[in-house]
């Protein structure tokens, strides 16, 4: 008996050791570039539950979107593709829709997407327009539709169906592949009383002093579904030119997000890129707030996001970005970008960023929401009344529910890959052992199974 224990045992803890060397690897900064060769760039992660559909090209055949799935889907050259929406007069409904272009694509300037809902009589409530931008490189972009139920507008206010259209702006590259896209509809549900719809004209605007603390290891997520929690501190990365690494920040009703991203010295001086560091944060419907880019000529370099208002639920009624797309509470985006460029000037790096998140104001009690949203938990951080909820540092959270993954994540990324390893190799031995010890206990008392 003592010698099938010690097989059962060791056969156990050496599955659970290998595959947490495996998860260890995965999650070191520069490991995917590494494994793959520095020229190769990590692709954007789709969510890997979402459901692939095909785009119509009309709207009788148009698949409809439900809030809550996460879809996958293509656009192919000049054409225009939709999905179906079936709405109700009460509640808010927002669809994001990320274009992610094939790598190494050429692109003009003005490429992108354009992002749109229009009634069933072709009445148009929203419309938004994303390119790639004057670096003309194919990295990933985001755009987002909105039916909005608001005291005072007119049009798409009833209950019906409604369409989802997406079109590309240009087509400088005919014949080229499709572009893939991730679309996450949102339903926002309605909030109780008519409440205020005149914007605070005054709120604090003053820059708020440098975070100096030491940096942490937290490598940055392949896409908005794995997009890494962080909350205020200053956490660093590794990216290769062309990638783009998503991070998430809790930011409460009345709360400020501030952000700063670091571009290391290249320890070369072979030119100058422009734009190469694009820093760009995005509502927790994935609506795009505001951006910050910057040249980079070999040695370090720092960009900021433009001051922000707080997060309030009357932003929706501001007349233009930032203040209108800061409208709800949840987890914030931040994603940062390395030009493709970057590589042909001073080489395939990886290149050392550090990404400073500082979170000002107190918490505030937000609209009395009637019913919940879906997905559950995407206007909420968890966090509301608890310690920890002001400008010292918000903790960090989940898309939705509780919220204690992603808060263990940012506390693991606080002690660092390392210990966070040893711990969990501890853990994993322990209950290896103890189902090695009930495999044998179920052998001896049924020797025939």
């Amino acid at each position: 008996m003592s010698a099938l224990r010690e097989i059962v045992v060791r056969t156990a803890v050496g599955r659970v050791v290998a595959a947490a060397f495996c998860v260890a690897s995965a999650g070191l900064p520069g490991t995917v570039a590494e494994a793959a060769g520095a020229a190769d760039v990590p692709s954007y992660a789709f969510d890997r539950n979402a459901r692939e559909i095909t785009a119509a090209e009309g709207t009788t055949d148009a698949v409809r979107l439900e809030p809550g799935t996460t879809y996958r889907s293509a656009l192919a050259g000049r054409e225009k593709v939709y999905y179906r929406l079936e709405l109700d007069d009460a509640r808010n409904a927002y669809v994001s829709v990320t274009a992610v272009p094939g790598a190494g694509t050429a692109l003009a300037s003005g490429d992108g997407i354009r992002v749109s809902v229009q009634n069933a009589d072709s009445g148009s409530c929203s419309y938004d327009t994303v390119t790639v931008g004057a670096s003309g490189e194919a990295h990933p972009i985001t755009a987002w539709g909105a039916r909005e139920i608001l005291a005072g507008k007119g049009l798409c206010q009833e209950a019906g169906t409604y369409f989802l259209v997406v079109e590309r702006t240009e087509t400088s590259t005919e014949g080229g592949r499709p572009w893939e896209l991730e679309l996450t509809p949102v339903s926002e549900p309605p909030s109780a009383g008519t409440g205020a719809t005149s914007v605070p004209e005054v709120w604090n605007s003053a820059t708020p002093a440098p975070l100096v603390e030491e940096p942490v290891d937290r490598p940055g997520g392949g896409g908005f579904s794995d997009a890494t929690a962080v909350r205020q501190g200053v956490w660093r990365d590794e990216i290769v030119p062309g990638q783009t690494v998503f991070y998430k920040v809790p930011v409460d009703w009345g709360q400020q997000l501030y952000a700063t991203v670091d571009l290391d010295s290249a320890g070369t001086d072979s030119g100058f890129v422009v734009p190469a560091l694009d820093l760009t944060a995005y509502n927790p419907v994935r609506a795009e707030i505001a951006g910050t880019s910057i040249g980079y000529g070999g040695t370090q370099k720092s960009t900021s996001l433009p001051l922000l208002p707080p997060v309030r639920h009357v932003n929706r009624y501001a007349p233009t970005d930032p203040t209108q797309s800061l409208r709800f509470a949840g987890f914030h985006y931040l994603a940062v970008y390395l030009s493709a460029h970057v590589a042909d000037r001073f080489g395939d790096g990886p290149y050392g960023v550090k990404l400073r998140v500082r979170i000002g104001g107190i918490a505030q009690e937000g609209p009395a929401y009637e019913g919940g949203s879906v997905p559950s938990g995407v206007f909420d951080t968890g966090t509301r009344g608890g310690p920890g909820t002001s400008a010292g540092g918000t903790p960090g959270g989940g898309d939705g529910g509780g919220g204690d993954g992603a808060m263990t994540a940012v506390a693991v990324g606080g002690i660092g890959t390392g210990s966070a390893l040893l711990l969990g190799l501890g853990l994993w031995t322990v209950t290896a052992r103890r189902r090695a010890s009930a495999q044998i206990r179920a052998s001896a008392q049924n020797p025939t199974a």
